[in-house]
């Protein structure tokens, strides 16, 4: 009720210290976000209509390994994203007990809605609709005989081209 809790581990301080005993222990709603996630439009693991217990297993493993990727792309895109970028080492620095406060970096994000580069700061949905614009394009010359075809492959925005260069394509 006082905004007062404990928290009690087997482990010896030596091992683990009361300042990582708190961030193990707020991790966990991380763990709990990325229940979330799956079961959320980003990954629809849910509903399965699988009724055979390997397809079953099969998809969740999919939904994971989904889930996997979509971790990697979150922080490698984090300087585009609504996210905390180097949030690891911002863990590092502050108080486990305090509350998380956004860093002057993302309240700037959020304000001017731009990243330092000028583009527009995205949610990683909005992202990759944005990067699902690029396209490649079978063209056919209707006047020549032959019916030879070629491929022409949309320009890239400013954002699509920060975005592949920060996965280093």
């Amino acid at each position: 009720m006082d905004g007062i809790y404990v928290v009690r581990t087997s482990e010896p301080q030596q091992r683990l210290s009361a300042a990582d005993a708190v961030c193990d222990y707020k991790r966990l709603a991380e763990v709990e976000q990325v229940f979330r996630n799956l079961k959320s439009a980003d990954l629809r693991v849910r509903p399965i209509y699988h009724r055979i217990e390997d397809r079953v297993r099969a998809h969740v493993l999919l939904c994971t390994l989904a889930y996997y990727v979509q971790w990697h792309l979150k922080r490698a895109w984090e300087p585009l994203l609504f996210e905390e970028e180097d949030r690891e080492t911002l863990r590092r620095q502050r108080d486990p007990v305090a509350t998380a406060k956004p860093s002057a970096k993302v309240r700037q994000k959020k304000a001017s809605q731009q990243t330092a580069e000028g583009l527009p700061v995205q949610s990683f949905t909005t992202l990759l609709h944005e990067l699902g614009k690029r396209c490649r394009n079978t063209c056919l010359v209707v006047s020549d005989p032959s019916g030879n075809t070629f491929e022409q492959l949309t320009d890239s925005t400013p954002l699509q081209a920060e975005a592949f260069r920060l996965l280093n394509l």
